[in-house]
């Protein structure tokens, strides 16, 4: 009788033991999948956009914080790349402009605007006039949001006899938006205006 309740209690502890074990690999499991899915949320959020020749790529970021500064400056660079690098061909004009007002606010549409009503792009088609613009330097001042932001560029203006070379200098605020295929990084430009445009040479071709 004492040997039967022996192996009973025998039994028990083992059955015991393997419910112990049992919990508690149920318990890695579960910390295992919640650290899982946590690694996963964070990847997530440190996932930014690049263009590559018009298609858009996912690129991992370890801190998607410290490259801010940077898609900030390539933000502006782009719009102003794709508002002024102008040829005499209605269909690029608009595509080009319509890409730029992805990345600004209504400012830059009434820009638009005024040029178009003043016949500007009239004139480049009808001339034969290429226009392009290279960014020198973009000053970001991140200290207060939106942030400021100051871009300094030349224009080139090409007819078919000279080339006139323009400093163009601009500024405007920059606020965080959603990503997406058109914006990219991010960001809209506010309150964009030319604070200062000015040839500084003529050159025959």
């Amino acid at each position: 009788m004492f040997r039967s309740l022996k192996n009973i209690d025998s039994a028990y502890q083992q059955i015991k033991m393997l419910a112990l074990l049992f919990m508690l690999l149920c318990f890695s499991v579960s910390a295992y999948a919640i650290y899982a899915a946590r690694q996963t949320a964070l990847e997530a959020q440190g996932r930014i956009y690049v263009l590559d020749q018009g298609n858009l790529l996912a690129a991992v970021s370890h801190n998607v914080k410290e490259n801010r500064p940077v898609e900030a400056k390539d933000h502006v660079k782009r719009f102003h790349e794709l508002f002024f690098t102008l040829d005499p061909d209605p269909k690029a004009i608009e595509y080009n402009v319509k890409q730029a007002l992805f990345l600004a606010d209504g400012s830059a549409q009434r820009a638009y605007d005024n040029l178009r009503e003043s016949g500007y792009y009239n004139h480049l088609i009808q001339a034969n006039i290429s226009q392009d613009i290279k960014v020198d330097s973009v000053a970001l001042q991140t200290s207060v949001y939106p942030y400021y932001v100051r871009c300094f560029a030349q224009q080139r203006i090409i007819r078919a006899s000279t080339v006139t070379t323009r400093r163009f200098v601009s500024e405007c605020y920059l606020r965080d938006v959603s990503r997406s295929a058109n914006n990219p990084h991010g960001f809209l430009m506010e309150r964009w205006r030319a604070v200062e445009n000015i040839d500084l040479r003529t050159e025959r071709r």
